[in-house]
């Protein structure tokens, strides 16, 4: 991926590149076809921009989405005014005019939910789109067995909805074996079955590599789509979108035995060159990856391609890296790669002790962004 031109005083860039994305989206709809392929966009797609990210899809044939807030909906809905829209946060007490007017379906998951959003259908004298979230083993939201049958046997309560999808969420599909993948899927064979037909969705980014058992009427990929690659039963067919470059400020040299940074919790054991990166905590490099004194940490990133380990604390606005192994001659205003070819994002949520999805959605506004391709 090229580095579109910086304005001079562009301390990183975040590059997007729409027709990976695209290309991911399209991959996926080919592995789960004839089942439809749907795109998680919630968290403004992922910190990588909705207002550029849904429109791509869309016009790749993308017409499902599934936000998380009512209002991540509304910013869908002007972006792409005929897809359906799915709010992943159900009705809130009161809101359900508000998710009507914008044309918004709410995944509803709970009995007070329900009866909210059928008081709503009995005011406008017709059923009111909606989809329902049953609950098998993963314990957040989602109506209960026994809330199920129950439903299943109020006919009132039904003839309010116009049902758009039964759904659930898989606790442990990036573990192909574990058993509760498929505790989970017959678990969800037994709700619908107590339902009204309509619609099914079980599998997202690791859930749809489990095969065709798994795909049902419609998937919902997020993190795949970006790039992401947390399935650990194999590669899912999907690039990385996604590159992160930061500027280098200064190159310093260390003697022996000097320190760097907050609380001199590194010291030099070798007489160092030192590049000053203009990027922290603030802009997404988590403080997790600072490095202690005399030690070679597990962070990184690539100085002219090569590996530049992290040297001391991260700061809100700075990280210093020990580049005297890296054989280029580096530079103030050279550019750094945090994330990209070579360094995933995977690798840099292991380094912090967490995962690439918290990667991608801490990625800071301060950086500018640009968004390549997509097909506009």
């Amino acid at each position: 991926m090229s580095v579109p031109e910086l304005p001079a005083d562009a301390t990183g860039v975040i590059i997007v590149d729409l027709d990976a994305l695209v290309a991911n989206w399209r991959a996926l709809a080919a592995l789960v076809a004839p089942a439809e392929c749907g795109a998680v966009v919630k968290a403004d797609a992922y910190g990588l921009g909705a207002a550029e990210v849904i429109p791509s899809l869309a016009r790749a044939g993308c017409r499902t989405f599934f936000v998380a807030t009512p209002e991540e909906g509304r910013t869908a809905r002007l972006i792409a005014p005929g897809a359906r829209i799915f709010v992943l946060d159900g009705l809130f007490p009161g809101a359900a005019q508000l998710l009507l007017a914008a044309d918004l379906i709410p995944v509803l998951s709970s009995p007070g939910e329900i009866e909210e959003w059928g008081r709503e259908a009995r005011r406008l004298g017709r059923p009111v789109p909606a989809a329902l979230q049953v609950d098998t083993g993963l314990n957040r939201v989602g109506l209960s067995a026994a809330e199920v049958q129950a439903l299943a046997q109020d006919k009132g309560r039904l003839s309010t909805l116009d049902l758009r999808l039964i759904m659930s969420h898989l606790a442990c599909a990036d573990e192909p074996s574990h058993p509760m993948n498929s505790r989970q899927r017959l678990a969800f064979n037994r709700r619908r079955a107590l339902l009204p037909a309509a619609p099914a969705s079980l599998a997202a980014s690791d859930g749809l590599m489990l095969g065709t058992p798994y795909h049902y009427t419609l998937v919902r990929p997020g993190y795949a789509l970006y790039g992401g690659q947390a399935f650990r039963g194999g590669d899912t067919p999907v690039s990385p979108v996604v590159t992160v470059k930061a500027r280098v400020l200064q190159v310093r040299t260390l003697k022996t035995g000097d320190s760097v940074g907050y609380s001199a919790s590194w010291e030099a054991t070798r007489p160092t060159r030192l590049a000053v990166i203009a990027a922290g905590y603030a802009d997404g490099f988590a403080r997790a990856l600072s490095a202690a004194s005399g030690k070679r940490g597990s962070a990184y990133v690539l100085v002219a391609g090569e590996r530049a380990p992290v040297a001391g604390r991260v700061s809100m606005d700075l990280i210093t890296v020990d580049v005297t192994d890296v054989a280029a001659d580096v530079q103030r205003g050279d550019l750094v790669t945090l994330i990209g070819p070579g360094l995933s994002i995977e690798a840099m949520g292991k380094s912090a002790g967490t995962i690439g999805y918290e990667v991608l959605c801490r990625l800071s506004r301060r950086f500018l962004r640009r968004h390549i391709g997509g097909g506009a």
